[in-house]
């Protein structure tokens, strides 16, 4: 499993960041957290407000920071 930050670095995407890798830790799943933050992947991810979370190269979430809790629902398949 692939699990993807995208933004360029700004506060709110440092913490989403944290938030999946701690999602990630507490579920016991092999998947790797990515940062994207080339602004040119990201609109190929048709992404255009930051920060967004894509699971496996589909976009999740755009434009707000999840909780743990709600990064944890959408790795096991929640929406």
């Amino acid at each position: 499993m692939k699990v993807q930050i995208l933004g360029m670095g700004c506060a709110k995407c440092k913490l989403l960041e944290e938030h999946a890798k701690a999602a990630v830790l507490e579920l016991g799943l092999a998947a790797e957290v990515e940062k994207v933050s080339d602004p040119d992947a990201i609109m190929d991810m048709g992404v255009m407000m930051t920060p967004a979370l894509a699971v496996d190269g589909v976009v999740k979430s755009v434009g707000k920071v999840l909780t743990k809790d709600q990064v944890a629902a959408l790795l096991q398949g929640g929406k």
